[in-house]
């Protein structure tokens, strides 16, 4: 069994549901590689997976699991399947563009910690966490003129007594 495989087996049942018990030990330990990340304002993060297991005292599932989360921000993606003890990870931190997926996210617990306010200004974190809202957010530009609404003729008229009248 591949390391992403234990960390998916111990994370998850086989029906999908998450085992609240492995999230209550592991999302503590994330959260300490994120403050040790953020505090730090570190642009790469390099190692073994034992290396990196050992260096956040964490499971070497953990670091699987980690990977598999910061996995979308990375230029170049890293094959989780093949992750092994050995196995060299280089990981490219844009904390910018973290801190956007953590909102995307919904980690709460993450995009929300105090050390975020080191590395950008809070209007910075406001607008990237409303830019990353929005991001999401289908608009209609073309509204739906209702019956009782004024005609966008500009007549002033209803738009059932004037343009709508026809239809």
């Amino acid at each position: 069994m591949t390391l992403y495989e234990t960390w998916l087996a111990s994370a998850y049942y086989r029906n999908g549901r998450t085992n609240e018990r492995t999230w209550a030990d592991y999302i503590p330990r994330e959260q300490a590689i994120y403050e040790d990340i953020i505090g730090n304002k570190l642009t790469s993060l390099s190692g073994t997976v034992t290396e990196l297991a050992e260096r956040y005292n964490v499971p070497k599932a953990y670091i699987a699991g980690f990977v598999d989360g910061i996995n979308e921000t990375q230029p170049e993606k890293i094959e989780l399947e093949t992750l092994t003890d050995d196995t060299q990870i280089n990981l490219v931190i844009d904390l910018e563009k973290l801190y956007k997926q953590m909102v995307e996210y919904k980690a709460d617990h993450l995009y929300s910690l105090p050390q975020w306010e080191d590395v950008f200004t809070r209007e910075q974190l406001d607008a990237f966490y409303k830019e990353q809202k929005n991001s999401k957010t289908v608009h209609n530009p073309d509204k739906n003129i209702g019956r009782n609404d004024p005609c966008p003729c500009g007549s002033g008229k209803k738009y059932k007594k004037c343009c709508g009248a026809n239809k």
